[in-house]
């Protein structure tokens, strides 16, 4: 039988990379006791009045098809949000309606990239960019990052890896697996590489609300790179709302109207009372989504210091997010490795730092999804496992 290129273009990007949660997930399900911090799944309460609307709108019959194109209000929401975050007016004609970021992520890609064009991503980067660009038939670019820079991406390393055939810059702010947040200055730095190559920037902003100390910024709040950037988000994460699927791109008009004509190709339409919960939690103001940065950001506080000193294995804050990334290459092994020692010897779940990238090489990402208590703990088993790993490899 015959099967579509795509296929063989997508085989080992998906579950491959998360051989560790899985396998953690299972003896957990089997009553091992485990410390799972391998997804990026928040475990606080979402805002109520959120979810109060959409079971209201489920009983009053908000079943129906919605708008191939979204919800006018919800799409409206969107617009309002982001004129009021960056002074400059956002039509609803420019928001396309998504199922949660990456369905947003994956419209714009296939929308502005194809074969025999270049996508310059960014490493580390989060696990399902690979597949993202394959499945458009582009090519993946990754442009590095370091760890003592704070896997910031610089313009200077950017205009490196350009060549005739990019077309597409996918910037991730704040990162996810590093935690990096570009300043306002960088994002401008690296908007005028691609302002210079003629380059798209489709900007993955799912974390926009949980920067700690370095304000957000993005280029689509900037007024001359508005035009060549698309914002991705959703209530996944800020909202603590996973399961809605409930997400947009944000782009200039012409976009907007190409990627709708490809969304409606995939989904046409979305759960109008999803749509009216997301309107609740864009116009109004949750104390759960300020409760749940300032325990992020307390959890990061927890588990930097528990790590603080140790010989074996470093970290830094994050500077927004919800992981952090341990760098573990004095032990002398690789994250891969690291990870499965640290489940079957200590019953810790962490995501190995190339499930993200060669940039994530030596590293474990730390999800920051368990009370602050149980954080320090696994810390301190991370912490054994990695001084235990140094010592061997001085004798």
């Amino acid at each position: 039988m015959k099967y579509a290129s795509v296929s063989d273009r997508l085989a080992g990007l998906g579950e491959a990379k998360w051989a560790v949660h899985f396998a953690g997930k299972q003896r957990a399900a089997a009553g091992q006791a485990v410390i799972l911090l391998s997804i990026g799944e928040p475990d606080l309460p979402p805002p109520a009045a959120v979810v109060e609307q959409a079971v209201t709108s489920l009983r009053s019959g908000r079943t129906r098809y919605a708008s191939g194109s979204g919800e006018l209000a919800a799409r409206s929401a969107v617009a309002n949000r982001l004129a009021r975050r960056s002074g400059l007016e956002v039509s609803p004609d420019q928001i396309v309606y998504a199922s949660g970021t990456q369905n947003a992520l994956f419209t714009a890609m296939l929308t502005l990239a194809e074969h025999g064009d270049e996508v310059l991503v960014p490493d580390p980067y989060y696990a399902t960019y690979e597949g993202v660009v394959a499945a458009t038939g582009a090519t993946f670019v990754a442009v590095p990052t370091l760890p003592e820079d704070g896997f910031h991406l610089t313009a200077a390393a950017l205009a490196a890896k350009v060549t005739p055939r990019s077309r597409v810059l996918l910037l991730n702010t704040p990162a996810n697996p590093t935690g990096a947040v570009l300043s306002a200055a960088e994002v401008e730095a690296i908007g005028a590489v691609c302002e210079q190559h003629d380059l798209w920037i489709v900007c993955d902003e799912v974390y926009a609300d949980i920067a700690f100390d370095v304000p957000f910024a993005s280029p689509f709040d900037h007024p001359r790179l508005r035009e060549r950037t698309v914002a991705v988000a959703s209530i996944s994460k800020s909202h603590a709302l996973p399961g809605f699927r409930a997400g947009w791109a944000a782009a200039p008009l012409e976009l907007a109207r190409r990627m709708t004509a490809v969304s409606e190709a995939m989904l046409f339409g979305l759960q109008p009372f999803v749509a009216d919960a997301l309107v609740v939690a864009l116009e109004q103001e949750h104390p759960e989504v300020a409760d749940l940065r300032r325990t992020f950001r307390e959890r990061a506080d927890a588990l930097t210091a528990a790590l603080h000193g140790s010989p074996a294995v470093h970290v830094r804050n994050p500077e927004g997010g919800m992981f952090v990334m341990a760098d573990i290459r004095p032990t002398g092994l690789t994250g891969e490795q690291f990870a499965w020692r640290l489940l079957d010897e200590f019953g810790v779940v962490v995501m190995p730092g190339e499930s993200f990238g060669p940039g994530g090489a030596g590293h474990v990402r730390l999800a920051l999804t368990v009370d602050a208590d149980v954080m320090a703990e696994a810390c301190h088993r991370i912490r054994a496992l990695a001084e235990q790993l140094l010592a061997e490899r001085a004798t």
